[in-house]
């Protein structure tokens, strides 16, 4: 980094600890950016998930997981892999658990489906998970749910596409998949909190998926200060009252 450049963003860190320290209410919005340190890729970056594997946008989809057992298969699979190596929570994780110890956070929205919020100590009672969890799978069917690992011990059993044991539904993982809505309460609730904070702190987020990312205009709209964070430029950086470009791990907790 330059000495420009490291000047600059030595100023945007004293700017943004200035924002916190003088914020009652922080809405924090966080994507896949914050998890990277952990271990687990981001999705539309250069070395994400669906630009490595363009098929895993498929397992992702509604329509093709719930009319093609083949997806299902794969998903099942990838599951598996995935949850061979253990993923902890990094320091920018501890970082927003303190913001919260500091009495500042207001609400904590989250696109990421790892749970690692939740590792690290925060606040469930916090915590938005907009995107779902892959820590519970649903039957599309009834509605049951139930913890993913017991489903994945079927499958380590051989059962490759395990159905409901309650109705014989499709199971999927507890999270939004694309051409799925959102819940009406967790999207109802993210929106209130935008109106109501005095910060919106946005990191590890590009600011294209919607609607959740509509809570940083929102927020702007309310009259709220606006701090954006991310290793990329952003849709919304127009919109950052202060704009860090760096390592979430990093800078996070420097700001906090």
């Amino acid at each position: 980094m330059s000495e420009s450049a490291h000047n600059a963003l030595e100023g945007a860190i004293e700017e943004a600890r200035n924002l916190i320290d003088s914020a009652d209410r922080v809405v924090v919005l966080t994507g896949a950016g914050i998890s990277t340190d952990s271990g687990i890729p981001d999705f539309r970056g250069p070395k994400g998930v669906w630009t490595r594997n363009p098929e895993a946008e498929k397992m992702a989809t509604l329509e093709h997981y719930m009319n093609d057992p083949d997806v299902r298969r794969r998903s099942w699979e990838m599951k598996l892999e995935h949850t061979a190596s253990e993923r902890l929570p990094n320091s920018g994780h501890a970082a927003l658990v303190a913001l919260e110890g500091r009495g500042k956070l207001h609400t904590l929205i989250t696109q990421n489906v790892d749970g690692l919020h939740h590792d690290a100590g925060q606040n469930p009672d916090k915590v938005v998970e907009i995107h779902g969890t892959l820590r519970e799978v649903v039957c599309m069917e009834c509605d049951e749910r139930a913890p993913m690992e017991r489903a994945l011990i079927r499958v380590r059993a051989g059962e490759s596409d395990p159905p409901c044991r309650s109705c014989g539904g499709i199971l999927k993982s507890a999270t939004i998949s694309f051409g799925q809505g959102l819940v009406a309460r967790d999207l109802s609730r993210s929106e209130e909190a935008a109106r109501d904070c005095d910060l919106m702190l946005a990191i590890g987020t590009t600011l294209g998926v919607y609607p959740v990312a509509a809570v940083v205009p929102v927020a702007r709209e309310c009259g709220a200060r606006v701090i954006i964070l991310n290793a990329e430029p952003t849709e919304m950086d127009s919109l950052a009252d202060v704009l860090l470009r760096g390592s979430i791990g990093a800078v996070l907790p420097r700001i906090v």
